[in-house]
Order: C-alpha cells, then sequence, then structure tokens
C-alpha cells in the first residue's frame, strides 16, 4: 500500500495518474495549501522542501520519495510499466521527462505567477513567460507529429507533462495551430485512468485553497 500526499495542482496529479495507470494500491492524504498544510513540521518531515506531492510505500519499510518525477520512475522501475528496461529506450524517456521537469513546469508556473497573482501587473514578464510556455509547446508538437507519445509508447514522460499542457488556457498560452499537441491532449485526457487520477484528491472547498492550489503551479 501507498500513501499519497497531494493536492489538486498538475505536480500533485502526475503521481494520481500514475498510480492509476499502474493499477497500484493507494490511499490518499489530501493537504490543503490554503492552510499550509505543506509547511508544518508532519509533512516537512517527509519533505524538507515543504512541497506535494509525496508518497510512503509501505511495502518497503515506509520508504518515503518527493520530487513528482522521482516518485514517477521509482513507481516505474517498481512496477516494470511506463518505463523501458533497455538503455536507450529508457533514455528517451528521461529526456522527455527532464524537458518537462526542468523546462514546461518551471516555465507555466512562472507564467501563472505574473499572469494571475502577482500584485502589479509587468506586461514584459507575463509576455516573457507566455511566450516561452509557448515555444515550449512547439517543440511538444513537432515531436508528436511523428510520435504518438513523447517516447515514442505512452511512459511517465507523457503522464508527467500532460498534466501541465492541459492547463495551458489558465497561464494564458493558446495551443491554435498545434494540431499534433492538441491530439495528443485528446487521446490521453480520454484514458480512464487518466480521468480518475484527475480527480484525486477531491477539489478544494475554501476560496483560500482554490487561490493558493493555482499558486502552487509555480513548483515542480
Amino acid at each position: 500500500m501507498i500513501t499519497l500526499y497531494t493536492a489538486p495542482t498538475p505536480n500533485g496529479h502526475k503521481v494520481s495518474i500514475a498510480l492509476e495507470e499502474l493499477a497500484l494500491p493507494y490511499q490518499v492524504e489530501a493537504l490543503s495549501l490554503g492552510k499550509l498544510d505543506q509547511k508544518q513540521p508532519r509533512f516537512l518531515a517527509l519533505n524538507p522542501n515543504g512541497r506535494i506531492p509525496v508518497i510512503v510505500d509501505h511495502g518497503a519499510d515506509d520508504f518515503v520519495v518527493f520530487e513528482s518525477g522521482a516518485i514517477l520512475i521509482y513507481l516505474a522501475e517498481q512496477t516494470g510499466q511506463l518505463l523501458p528496461t533497455d538503455a536507450k529506450g529508457r533514455s528517451v524517456v528521461m529526456q522527455w521527462l527532464m524537458f518537462q521537469m526542468s523546462a514546461v513546469g518551471p516555465m507555466m508556473g512562472q507564467a501563472n505567477v505574473f499572469y494571475r497573482y502577482f500584485p502589479e501587473k509587468l506586461p514584459a514578464a507575463i509576455d516573457r513567460y507566455q511566450k516561452e510556455s509557448r515555444r515550449l509547446f512547439e517543440v511538444l508538437d513537432g515531436r508528436l507529429a511523428d510520435h504518438a507519445y513523447l517516447a515514442g509508447d505512452y511512459s511517465i514522460a507523457d503522464v508527467a507533462t500532460f498534466p501541465w499542457v492541459r492547463t495551458h488556457a489558465w497561464s494564458g498560452v493558446a495551443i491554435d495551430g498545434l494540431p499534433h499537441l492538441a491530439r495528443w491532449l485528446g487521446e490521453i485526457a480520454a484514458r480512464p485512468a487518466v480521468q480518475r487520477g484527475l480527480a484525486v484528491p477531491t477539489p478544494p472547498r475554501t476560496a483560500a485553497d482554490v487561490e493558493q492550489t493555482g499558486a502552487a503551479i509555480i513548483t515542480r
């Protein structure tokens, strides 16, 4: 059994989607970002950085894994799914996973901050991060022009990237003229496991939770 500490953000959804795709038994500890549950000592004992998601694998002596990309790799390696075992295939998945972790997530996160939350509207900052997010979408679209999924077969690279790209409108970034990216988004959104994963945890109920959940999109 796995315990998933999470909130309804793209990074949280990466792991709940993976758990559903891998059909692993898990229980959910939903954190209220608005109440700063992620900054409390109990949670900081699991992740000193105070960010979701975190898993505790009770079947492996309560082994703790934080950082969403590290969690995806751990789950894929434990199950032998969503990650090739040959060196080249694994490398391709890792390349696109790192592309999400180092580029798509941070750039969209900064677009969110300046477009949605920063107290002062700074057009130059908004434009910079929205344009860079769009450029990254164009990179994805080019890759998906001749690949069904980012690494060929459906993998943790897709699981990591989809929850971010699906929020493009919230970041103020259009996907017009990117047919391959749109096709990929639609196909992944239609997967039953993805739909179940996106419903974890239940949506935040307070205004503070809604605001803080959006703001938390800046993190990887």
